[in-house]
């Protein structure tokens, strides 16, 4: 029995040395490393735009009219085909000659009367409306057809007008169609009206595609509101915030183990990337890219291979 005691108290001694003595403690360096990629600075321009929609469309519109009261006998006018100043579109056959003209041929063979007047187009242009075909009666000075004027196809943007002081005429700008084709064009005009319910102005926009753009497309156009031209910036991912988004800052290597907090003064942005105003940073510097979210002021890291 007495050996039995003296063997519990043992073992109880040694339970009692094993918790006083605790856990291991583990270097705490390894645990608060931060896996993260880094970057440099960028010296680009910059441009802070407004991107808006504008449609293509013809100015002008040529209406193809009869120019006597008779009868249509031919016609060249086919919706959607392109035709040239002068070309021959109809004929008609004017009502006289379709009641008497045969007759006074009959009675005097050299007398050549034919009574049918050419209508020709008077300018350059796609047809976009037939109104009559052949066989169908005309009065005089009835519309036959419609041409869209060729010389006439611009672009129209419908700018609000708090923005004119960024668009002027003689700028050259790209019209983006859907798609991605980019087609280079100039400002041309201001239209003089104001859309009464979106206070939008158009303005027109000619271009020089290369190739036909149909009616009514709706393309994008971005206007340039600040340009800065060789300034610094870092991508967006580089960037950091409180939650009201009024105080930013960046993660900047001290070492290749530490990272520190310096505030910054941002400028604009695009899609990517943001122009870091102050402070002045080198190109030596070197920025947390990924990982940086959630470092407290001075944060160990560990810089792995993007």
């Amino acid at each position: 029995m007495r050996n039995q005691i003296i063997l519990l108290v043992f073992i109880l001694r040694i339970c009692t040395a094993c918790i006083n003595k605790g856990p291991v403690a583990e270097d705490p360096a390894v645990i608060t490393q931060t896996p993260v990629t880094i970057t440099g600075i960028s010296r680009e321009s910059l441009e802070d735009s407004i991107e808006l929609n504008a449609s293509s469309g013809f100015l002008l519109k040529n209406y193809v009219k009869s120019n006597s009261t008779g009868y249509l006998q031919t016609s060249g006018a086919i919706p959607g085909q392109f035709v040239n100043t002068g070309q021959t579109l109809f004929t008609i056959r004017t009502k006289e000659a379709e009641s008497i003209g045969n007759a006074i041929n009959k009675l005097d063979t050299s007398f050549k009367f034919s009574g049918t007047n050419p209508i020709k187009a008077g300018a350059s242009g796609y047809i976009s409306q037939v109104n009559h075909q052949p066989g169908d009666y005309v009065q005089d000075g009835e519309q036959l057809a419609v041409i869209s004027d060729a010389g006439s196809f611009v672009f129209l943007l419908d700018l609000p007008y708090e923005l004119k002081q960024y668009v002027r005429i003689g700028n050259h700008i790209y019209v983006q169609l859907p798609g991605g084709e980019k087609i280079p064009g100039v400002i041309s005009s201001y239209m003089p009206t104001v859309d009464a319910a979106s206070q939008t102005q158009s303005i027109v926009i000619k271009v020089n595609a290369g190739h036909p753009i149909p009616e009514n497309l709706i393309a994008k156009v971005k206007i340039p509101r600040i340009v800065r031209a060789h300034t610094i910036s870092l991508p967006k991912a580089c960037i950091l915030s409180d939650e009201t988004q009024s105080a930013f800052w960046v993660m900047k290597l001290t070492d290749s183990a530490t990272a520190i907090k310096v505030p910054i003064k941002k400028g604009i942005e695009t899609s990517d990337r943001i122009e870091i105003i102050s402070p002045a940073f080198s190109a030596e510097d070197k920025f947390l890219l990924t990982g940086n979210y959630g470092l407290g002021d001075t944060a160990k890291i560990k810089i792995i291979q993007p």
